[in-house]
């Protein structure tokens, strides 16, 4: 029966497009294309009377018989204009009743979506088989019922419908991505990753996702092999892993002390020396064991905690690091916790010290690879997470580099970017208060790795609007210049820097305010008796997109000598130094005539020095 309605459905949608090729040809304006259309309509319905003999029944589908016009009594005598009449009024019929029922199919469609939404599968599934009773061709229908049948588990039938919906339509990506994913679920990982390229190739622009999609699929793998040699080595009885399974059994008995469990914790961390003692943890619920257990639980949300809590606490980040070492599947268990994603960031911002340094190491592990630093941009609280790291610039040792270095690599990937620029404004206080601490007690090499990320997204319009509609921001990096400049050898790299982050928030017209860019050309202006090339350089470049906001900026840099330095520039300077004495020359020279004499002038001096 099913092979009936398959045959049924192919031969329908082969029809339908030749019969519609024809009958536009038969409404052609050129003779010579009617009279052969006419000739092919007849040799078309002849065709289907021989085949309709030969399966002894009438193809039906959607209730649409697919047989030629009835004829006239007398047959012989139809003329040409009359049969073609017939077959076209015949055709009409049909695409009228195609129409009503795609009408039908469209709102049975619109209340299985409804009831989708509503997470009612079996009734979604209900309506979409009505729709499809309508109109037999319609593969958002087979994909969407291919969904739900996904949703409840039903991995076979879901692959029938995606087979269904490509038999519709060939390239139908949606088809494959739902195939992907029951191949996924029935543990057929490489017909999973099959699928996913095949939406590779016929789009293009999908790459990322197909590349993630695949990246899953093998990590999934990757965990089942790990489970099945879990499983052999606790079926031999192996020493470790019956150790490691009783030690989750008795962590999770309810009543002991804190410092029962983190007596029980610290041996289990040490039991976690290879990846079949790690996925045992895995496969034994140890994530939910740990974090769902009342007292265990209830430690590690205090805010304020006493020594023992603060021992449960590190010796359970202690675990954590553990059991993720070179272990995807666990990493991905532990990110999408809901509890852990919303602790990690808490536990950063600690008052107590070593709380704040597991997790950060912590996080550095989780970090390390693409697919962790994905899966942390994905399941933790960003916002939170960014204020976290931020906020080790107040230490002046190696874990604010630490913590600069983590927030850089996560800033490289893709979904990070698209998140920030989607919650930039929630996220503009915490980056301002890093430019508002006081530089001398900060690490300067982690200061500038905080800035340079701001540089660079300010690179970006978008962001960049953001910054300058936040008053305070611009008004902190102006601030920080001048502490800067307080003690230039110290800070030369945090200034050079900052004029980077500076000049791009200078692209951007209308500028914070002229107050605040008659502020900023003056400590540039004062910034161009600097040593440095990269300093004098940048110091240049902001003028070049500050002086122009006012008159007074003009006259007051063409009192400080700005013409001679900008001329001294053209001379000696390198290609972005001279583009911006121009810019900076031309503007002066454009307002005022003795500005212009003056270039001259020294133009004349330079070449009789010469």
């Amino acid at each position: 029966m099913a092979d009936d309605q398959e045959r049924d459905l192919q031969r329908f949608l082969e029809n339908v497009d030749e019969i519609t090729n024809l009958i536009q040809e038969m409404n052609s304006d050129d003779p010579f294309i009617q009279q052969k259309a006419v000739l092919d309509t007849e040799k078309k319905l002849l065709l289907m009377e021989r085949e309709q003999e030969e399966d002894g029944c009438r193809t039906t589908l959607n209730k649409t018989m697919i047989s030629p016009p009835k004829a006239a009594e007398n047959a012989d005598e139809m003329s040409p204009d009359a049969f073609l009449a017939s077959v076209e009024k015949d055709a009409k019929e049909r695409a009228k009743r195609r129409r009503e029922n795609r009408a039908l199919a469209d709102a049975l469609k619109e209340k299985g979506n409804e009831a989708f939404v509503r997470g009612d599968y079996e009734t979604a599934i209900f309506f979409y088989s009505e729709g499809l009773g309508k109109l037999k061709d319609m593969k958002v229908l087979y994909t969407n019922r291919a969904q739900a049948y996904i949703k409840l588990g039903d991995y076979q039938k879901a692959l029938v419908d995606c087979d269904w919906a490509l038999k519709c339509d060939e390239k139908c990506t949606k088809a494959y991505f739902h195939m992907g994913k029951a191949h996924l679920a029935l543990k057929n990982y490489s017909k999973s990753k099959e699928c996913y390229q095949k939406i590779g190739e016929l789009n293009p622009k999908l790459k990322a996702q197909v590349k993630e999609h695949i990246n899953q699929v093998t990590l999934q793998e990757k965990a089942d092999l790990q489970e099945k040699e879990a499983r052999k080595s606790l079926d031999s009885g192996k020493h470790t892993a019956m150790t490691t399974k009783n030690l989750l059994e008795t962590l999770s008995k309810p009543g002991q002390t804190p410092l029962f469990y983190a007596g029980g914790i610290e041996i289990l961390t040490e039991m976690m020396t290879d990846c079949t003692e790690r996925t045992l943890f895995r496969t034994y619920g140890g994530f939910n064991i740990i974090t769902d257990h009342e007292v265990i639980r209830r430690c590690l949300c205090l805010t304020g905690k006493d020594a023992v809590e603060e021992v449960l606490c590190v010796s359970i980040l202690k675990l954590w690091q553990e059991v993720c070492v070179d272990n995807e599947e666990n990493q991905r268990l532990l990110l999408t916790h809901p509890d852990i994603a919303r602790l990690l960031p808490s536990f950063m911002t600690s008052r107590i010290l070593v709380i704040q340094q597991q997790s950060l190491a912590l996080l550095l592990q989780l970090t390390h690879t693409e697919n962790g630093r994905n899966q942390v941009i994905k399941h933790l609280d960003m916002t939170g997470l960014c204020e976290a790291l931020l906020s080790f610039l107040d230490f002046s040792d190696k874990k604010a580099n630490t913590a600069m270095g983590l927030l850089t690599d996560l800033a490289l990937e893709e979904r990070f970017q698209a998140w920030f620029q989607a919650n930039l404004p929630d996220v503009l206080p915490a980056l301002t208060g890093a430019l508002k601490r006081e530089p001398k007690l900060t690490n300067p090499s982690a200061l500038c790795q905080c800035i340079a990320l701001m540089g660079n997204i300010s690179a970006d319009p978008t962001a960049r609007r953001h910054m300058i509609a936040y008053e305070e921001f611009g008004n902190a990096c102006l601030d920080l210049l001048v502490k800067c400049e307080e003690d230039m050898d110290l800070f030369r790299e945090v200034t050079y820097t900052l004029l980077g982050l500076i000049i791009n928030l200078c692209l951007e017209i209308p500028l914070i305010s002229e107050m605040w860019a008659m502020k900023m050309s003056r400590k540039c202006l004062s910034l161009l008796n600097s040593q440095d090339g990269g300093i004098l350089t940048r110091a240049a470049g902001v003028l070049s997109r500050t002086l122009s906001s006012s008159q007074t900026i003009v006259e007051e840099a063409l009192t400080a000598g700005v013409v001679k330095k900008m001329i001294k520039f053209l001379k000696v300077g390198g290609q972005t130094a001279s583009r911006y004495a121009i810019k900076t020359l031309a503007i002066c020279t454009n307002s005022y005539h003795s500005a212009r004499e003056e270039v001259i002038r020294l133009d004349k001096m330079m070449l009789e020095l010469a």
